[in-house]
């Protein structure tokens, strides 16, 4: 389910580009695109919420309001950042965020990490400096943005495994769009432009794409431990190189290659080493 959302969120950042970038129409401010993202995720919500006429119960509105935040502000930071970088180096320093959740959650969610696990999770983290390319042209001021975007979605990733104890995910989606869309749309009515009939499309297709990669994303979460789950996000890099490859034909590097290589082998020997593990307790050897 976590490899399913990466390869979701690659598509969405690819969409993000080319509406901040404009070809045949003016490139959209990037709080214009996050209002678009949230504002038709939340349209395509309500026909599942209507249909299964779902109810809202007990929910702990404060946490869903730092996570909604914390989410728009990370989106925004990612979306700017991908007019000014490549995506890879983009994705590269926004994708450290399962780290910086791997830290957080040792204190808050109170998991205990396995040796495996933080050998996987560091050659995952190897192959995105190599992807991040380190050296003078790394550091361009939009970077910035992207690092920003770590810190948010590292700590918005803690907030929803917490929510995901106690609620479902239908609510746990529903809420965090509605305050998404609220939030978004008032700020974004400050650089507001009418977009042409293609950029409401892509807009409407950034916003059911990214819902879709949300759903996935809480059900990993809320089936497995978050230090295990998240690593997995790094192969976004994968899809995007190849998503870059296809649409925009540019050729991947040798960096490029190693790079992905090095993040798919961090995240094939974590699920190869969750699996043997889980196996062995079954059989009783491991508690």
């Amino acid at each position: 389910m976590m490899v399913a959302a990466s390869s979701l969120i690659a598509i969405t950042t690819l969409l993000a580009k080319i509406l901040g970038l404009g070809s045949e129409d003016a490139p959209l401010h990037p709080l214009q695109i996050t209002a678009g993202r949230f504002f038709f995720a939340l349209m395509a919500l309500a026909f599942f919420f209507l249909l299964k006429r779902f109810k809202i119960s007990a929910p702990d509105y404060r946490i869903h309001f730092s996570r909604s935040f914390l989410g728009w502000l990370g989106v925004t930071l990612m979306f700017a950042s991908v007019n000014y970088i490549p995506i890879s180096d983009a994705i590269s320093i926004s994708f450290m965020n399962p780290i910086i959740s791997m830290f957080i959650a040792i204190p808050f969610l109170h998991e205990r990490i396995g040796r495996l696990r933080w050998v996987a999770a560091l050659i995952s983290f190897m192959g995105a400096l190599i992807l991040l390319r380190p050296g003078l042209e790394s550091f361009q001021w939009a970077a910035f943005f992207a690092f920003g975007a770590a810190l948010c979605f590292g700590f918005e990733s803690i907030l929803i495994k917490k929510l995901s104890h106690t609620e479902s995910p239908l609510q746990i989606l529903t809420l965090n769009n509605i305050i998404g869309c609220i939030l978004s749309l008032t700020v974004a009515s400050l650089v507001w432009t009418n977009p042409s009939s293609t950029q409401w499309f892509q807009l409407a297709a950034l916003g059911v794409i990214m819902v879709s990669a949300q759903a996935l994303f809480i059900q990993s979460m809320k089936r497995s431990d978050a230090s295990y789950a998240l690593p997995f996000l790094y192969i976004t890099l994968v899809f995007a190189s190849v998503y870059d490859y296809f649409i925009f034909t540019t050729h991947p590097d040798w960096v490029s290659v190693l790079g992905a290589m090095t993040i798919v082998s961090g995240a094939l020997l974590l699920g190869i080493g969750e699996s043997v593990r889980k196996e062995r307790g079954k059989g009783g050897s491991v508690k």
